[in-house]
């Protein structure tokens, strides 16, 4: 195992231990991450599910958020997961006061746009690049994607909205796979972490 990719989760607020679960179990070496030098240490990201507005803020507070936008502009590879999606959007249609986005994904979302807690459900949905049965995707106050830019895949969408992206390095989704016992979505981000690694060694 000594080629597993180092995958940090950041670990500021929300599901951070089923993502660790998740990305081992995609033979990644999965380890949580609070601050920079934490943050240097990883192939890759995973920004977890949680309430977005608090995970920009403890970002902010925690001196990772500039950090990571660089190593995000910089190419390193990124997950996010519902509030996570909204964290990787270049624009909110609904931000909340002092709200934040790290950036990497040129779309536009919108928060909690499935409705509220305890209209959360489950769906299957079929993901570009994830081979085999559709993933079954559990959505909990989750957003969706308005638009995307040019530069941006729609990997997947359910009832007409968008809720599955990838640009370059950056995937992103409105459901939350870490939650169902299926590793498909996360061994697809571990497959891009191994291949930047690869590229970047050459």
């Amino acid at each position: 195992m000594t080629d597993a990719p180092v995958i940090g989760v950041l670990a500021l607020q929300g599901d951070v231990r089923e993502h660790l679960i998740a990305l081992a179990a995609a033979d990644a070496v999965a380890r949580p991450v609070r601050r920079p030098e934490e943050l240097a240490e990883v192939d890759g990201l995973v920004l977890p599910g949680g309430e977005s507005t608090t995970i920009s803020k403890l970002a902010l507070l925690f001196g990772v958020m500039e950090p990571l936008r660089a190593r995000v502009r910089d190419g390193m590879p990124v997950y996010g997961t519902c509030a996570g999606l909204i964290l990787l959007a270049d624009k909110i249609l609904d931000p909340r006061s002092g709200q934040e986005t790290v950036g990497g994904i040129d779309m536009i979302v919108r928060r909690n746009a499935f409705g509220r807690q305890n209209e959360s459900f489950e769906a299957a949905v079929a993901v570009r690049g994830v081979a085999g049965d559709p993933v079954e995707g559990v959505f909990i106050r989750a957003p969706w994607v308005e638009s995307v830019g040019a530069a941006a895949e729609v990997l997947a969408e359910h009832e007409g909205h968008i809720v599955a992206v990838r640009q370059g390095n950056a995937l992103a989704t409105s459901f939350h796979p870490e939650l169902t016992g299926d590793h498909r979505v996360h061994a697809l981000f571990v497959d891009m972490v191994r291949a930047n690694r690869a590229a970047e060694s050459l």
